[in-house]
């Protein structure tokens, strides 16, 4: 299962953070490979399935922490008001980087390295981490699709071939989940984030904050890396602090994927692409 979820992802098929376990995002990542190679859609990592899903070795591979590695590390403030003092809301742990440079859940890594002390990281510290580099670009996409019921998008180019799959949190108040066709409106990179605390009327810190407040970029930023707008104010596609819970947990009414399918996405978007909600 974990050689399948690799290859997968090497497709820009996304079974979610990759932890060598067979749920339900990874079935969901299987049945849309079969359907891109005309296989019946079962989810089932079959004989005929295992065949097309053909992977180059090595599957994991040796990854050295390096000094600029460690020196992104910093502790997370966990209030509004101290995040948006910082300079940057960079990884809280090495744990968390070596996830994300892996499309990896941490609980994956520390298993893959039992040896490693964690707690006492130093540079030069050897470990063993899932090879998956960022899919291939062969073409933009056409269009792009979100189910809300499946909580999942796909990008298909104007042949309506499947470019992109991946799991997706949507908004968690019906009302506020908008379907039909959107567009893009603005693709930004390593974005920083507007906190209002209108936004949050059932938090008590927000509400005693009464002001907005700009968050500095980085993958623990709100919207993780990458910022999609939707020419329907307030919404857009974008990455996640949280990889390991896109999917299983809700948004505040924008479509959150995990960082390094944010940025795949947009490397497939342009401005004005349709982005249909069903």
């Amino acid at each position: 299962m974990l050689e399948a979820q690799i290859a997968l992802a090497r497709q820009g098929i996304s079974p979610g953070s990759i932890d060598g376990e067979d749920g339900s995002q990874t079935k969901a990542a299987l049945i849309a490979f079969q359907r891109k190679r005309g296989l019946e859609a079962t989810g089932l990592l079959d004989g005929q399935t295992r065949q097309l899903l053909l992977i180059t070795p090595p599957i994991l591979t040796p990854y050295t922490v390096t000094s600029e590695d460690m020196g992104r590390l910093r502790p997370l403030p966990t209030t509004w008001l101290a995040k948006s003092s910082q300079t940057r809301l960079d990884f809280g742990n090495i744990l968390e980087l070596l996830g994300e440079k892996s499309f990896s859940n941490p609980r994956l890594v520390r298993a893959l390295n039992l040896n490693v002390n964690w707690e006492q990281m130093a540079i030069g510290t050897q470990v063993i981490l899932p090879r998956v580099d960022d899919p291939p670009i062969a073409s933009k996409a056409a269009f792009i699709k979100i189910s809300l019921q499946q909580c999942v998008l796909e990008a298909f180019d104007s042949e309506t071939n499947l470019l992109a799959h991946f799991p997706c949190s949507i908004g968690r108040l019906a009302e506020k989940r908008p379907s039909g066709e959107l567009h893009v409106t603005i693709i930004v990179l390593d974005p920083n984030y507007t906190f209002d605390p209108a936004v949050f009327p059932d938090s008590p810190e927000a509400q005693a904050i009464g002001r907005k407040l700009i968050l500095p970029p980085g993958p623990n930023n709100p919207v993780g890396v990458v910022w999609i707008g939707l020419d329907r104010p307030g919404y857009g596609i974008h990455g996640t602090p949280a990889p390991e819970q896109v999917g299983r947990t809700e948004s505040h009414g924008c479509f959150r994927l995990a960082n390094w399918n944010a940025r795949h996405l947009a490397k497939l978007v342009w401005v004005g692409i349709a982005v249909i909600v069903e």
